[in-house]
């Protein structure tokens, strides 16, 4: 199967960057955490584009090593002055908030109250994004500049927050192929108002399972994740065991909104077909990029990596995590977005997914000299288009290399030509009956 955006894609590919930026600000007001009613909202909008299904697992599940925690949930906050203005007003930014803040109602000194602020003093006018989901604390996160116009005087403080038990909502898809062989394609879905990191992330995701569930076959079944960020994964993998040795090949999506340049993070085997794959599409982009080892520290692949599962599982995105100023701030906003690298990071996962598709071993049905290419008009025109010296090349690699044993990424990485153009020769020259795929 060609997964290629053809040229008909490519015209409407401008309306697709549209369509996932329209996505990100649906999401964008919504304040979500690891567990909520901000979680299936979120979840219940992108049911409008996939059928996802939504699991609901109950708090104090055990998941390995850990406990699945309390629900949270928020209506309001706010700190006031002795006048009654409100200083930080979770209406206007849900970054105001401590994510997982516990319930509060007090009036306190302004001492008392730095002991639960948080700001950025290098930043002074941006909202820092801070979380205590395991510790029973609460607290506002608000400007540097804000922060230092306070003055000594007590302050009314108000959390209308609650934590009980409930259950981690996550949601799922599942894509069925030829085989039941995976690909796995999963996304965080616990940030509030952050746009690359990681609502770019749902927005591709959801928009990649759009354009999967519309292609004709696939070889693959595709499995799409939305979970919150590492209880997600860990619970995900706690509760499908027996189903993880289905999975070949996966990638966790973040930050694939930003201007900055493509980035991969290898899987923990280091040379899986994933990592290969990806390399290979990146180093016939005529873009600069960065490619990575793996390290135990970063998202949701550090739990699908971890030595008991050990999945061929890595990390596509652009700017990585922690490496961007507006990482974590209220500075990862609308503007800082772009249709224009949605759509490049959108075409690079779809030219990942098309090696992945068509990377089979072929046989040469004429395998003793070359057979004669002119006569089958293959040395003159390939694919109704006049053949360039790569085209040529390409036949002759894939004619000398189709033993069963190579695949074509294989055979791309050897000749050094691109995969899209070693598959358009394979594909030619099975239907000159010169290849067939290997069993």
């Amino acid at each position: 199967m060609n997964m290629e955006l053809d040229a008909k894609s490519i015209d409407d590919i401008h309306r697709l960057g549209l369509d996932m930026y329209s996505l990100i600000s649906d999401l964008y007001p919504i304040c979500r955490s690891i567990t909520g009613n901000g979680v299936r909202k979120s979840l219940n909008i992108i049911q409008q584009h996939i059928p996802l299904e939504i699991h609901e697992v109950p708090t104090g599940t055990p998941v390995f090593d850990w406990t699945v925690p309390k629900e949270w949930n928020i209506k309001d906050a706010y700190i006031k002055d002795k006048t009654g203005k409100k200083i930080v007003d979770f209406q206007s930014s849900n970054l105001h908030v401590l994510n997982y803040s516990i319930p509060i109602h007090q009036t306190m000194s302004l001492s008392q109250l730095k002991e639960h602020l948080f700001s950025m003093p290098d930043q002074p006018d941006w909202i820092p994004y801070r979380t205590s989901y395991y510790q029973e604390t609460w607290g506002f996160c608000l400007s540097d500049r804000v922060l230092q116009s306070l003055p000594e005087s007590d302050y009314e403080v108000y959390i209308d927050s609650s934590l009980e038990s409930g259950s981690l909502t996550y949601g799922e898809l599942l894509l069925p192929g030829q085989t039941s062989d995976e690909v796995l394609l999963c996304c965080h879905s616990c940030h509030p108002s952050l746009c690359n990191d990681n609502l770019s992330g749902i927005a591709l995701v959801t928009f990649l399972a759009k354009h999967l569930s519309q292609q004709q076959s696939l070889r693959y079944s595709y499995r799409f994740l939305f979970i919150p960020g590492t209880i997600g994964s860990i619970t995900w993998l706690s509760r499908n065991e027996d189903r993880v040795s289905f999975i070949k090949h996966g990638l966790t999506v973040s930050n694939v909104g930003d201007s900055g340049p493509l980035a991969y993070k290898k899987s923990r085997r280091g040379n899986a077909d994933i990592d290969r794959a990806v390399i290979h599409i990146l180093q016939n982009l005529s873009q600069d990029h960065k490619v990575s080892d793996f390290s135990p520290y970063g998202y949701d692949e550090r739990q699908f990596c971890s030595p008991g599962f050990n999945l061929p599982i890595g990390s596509l995105t652009r700017s990585q995590f922690g490496t961007y100023p507006e990482y974590h701030t209220s500075a990862d906003n609308l503007d800082f977005v772009q249709t224009s690298a949605l759509v490049n990071s959108f075409e690079t996962y779809v030219n990942v997914l098309d090696v992945l598709e068509n990377n089979y071993a072929y046989l040469n049905t004429n395998p003793k000299c070359e057979p004669q290419l002119g006569k089958r008009g293959l040395y003159s025109t390939m694919g109704g288009k006049q053949t360039t010296p790569d085209d040529r090349m390409a036949m002759l690699w894939t004619l000398n290399l189709s033993d069963g044993e190579h695949t074509l990424l294989d055979i791309a990485e050897r000749s050094q030509l691109s995969f899209s153009t070693i598959k358009n020769a394979a594909f030619t020259l099975a239907n000159h009956s010169l290849l067939t795929i290997a069993c």
